[in-house]
């Protein structure tokens, strides 16, 4: 299998790539990164890489006064696309996907914070990258905004709480509200900086609800692989 050039674009700290990292060494790919977090940020040049794989964060699409990068960010994430690289966005990184894709972003009627059910759709069940993979299946979330699908996107996956929770672009861009690449680190992170979000609802859990199903990391790792690989898989019939 041909060694793919991943670049990631980070928002914060505390949201890496998780258990995405341990496929790209596992898989000996090269990694580089873009952490917009930092004073000095660097864009690569298109051409040298494969994939781009764009992480989330607590800051909103719209945050461009906050946040000034998020133009750069925006126009950088469309140019990959019409470039035809491999795109995944995971939760802000999804919301990125559908924005540059022509789709407003705006407040969920329910905020997602825990591990809850998603459900495939019937063009989900069918699709490649979930091929084999469970109709149902928790995963976990933390979002408040979400989208409605980008025209010519196909919808994936949907929870009850939130209608938009995973679609394919042209077979090569997927974006997913909720993380499967969640790790034992990388939730802790995310529960010290985000905790005062934590207030108890029907879709919000508390810190030990979250904590007590960690064991459900694993399936979501398994099945991040799987997607992970059917994209490589697709990338490979393009050389």
């Amino acid at each position: 299998m041909t060694k793919q050039r991943i670049h990631c674009l980070q928002h914060v700290p505390f949201e890496g790539l998780g258990y995405i990292e341990t496929w790209i060494k596992e898989k000996q790919h090269h990694l580089t990164y873009t952490r917009f977090y930092e004073d000095r940020f660097q864009l690569p040049d298109l051409s040298q890489i494969d994939w781009l794989i764009v992480m989330g964060g607590p800051m909103g699409v719209y945050d461009d006064d906050l946040y000034p990068w998020l133009k750069v960010e925006k126009d950088f994430l469309k140019e990959a696309i019409s470039a035809n690289k491999v795109v995944l966005g995971i939760c802000l990184g999804s919301q990125l996907i559908a924005n540059v894709l022509g789709c407003k972003i705006f407040s969920n009627k329910h905020k997602e914070i825990g591990w809850f059910d998603v459900e495939l759709t019937p063009e989900g069940k069918h699709h490649f990258l979930f091929d084999g993979a469970p109709e149902t299946f928790k995963v976990f979330h933390w979002h408040g905004d979400t989208y409605k699908l980008p025209e010519g996107a196909t919808h994936l996956a949907f929870s009850t709480a939130c209608t938009s929770q995973a679609f394919s672009f042209s077979d090569q861009v997927l974006g997913l509200q909720f993380h499967l690449e969640i790790t034992p680190d990388s939730l802790l992170g995310m529960l010290d900086a985000g905790g005062d979000e934590l207030i108890k609802n029907t879709y919000v859990q508390t810190k030990q609800e979250i904590l007590a199903d960690q064991h459900t990391m694993k399936n979501n790792n398994l099945l991040l692989i799987q997607l992970l690989n059917k994209l490589e898989e697709r990338t490979a019939t393009k050389y």
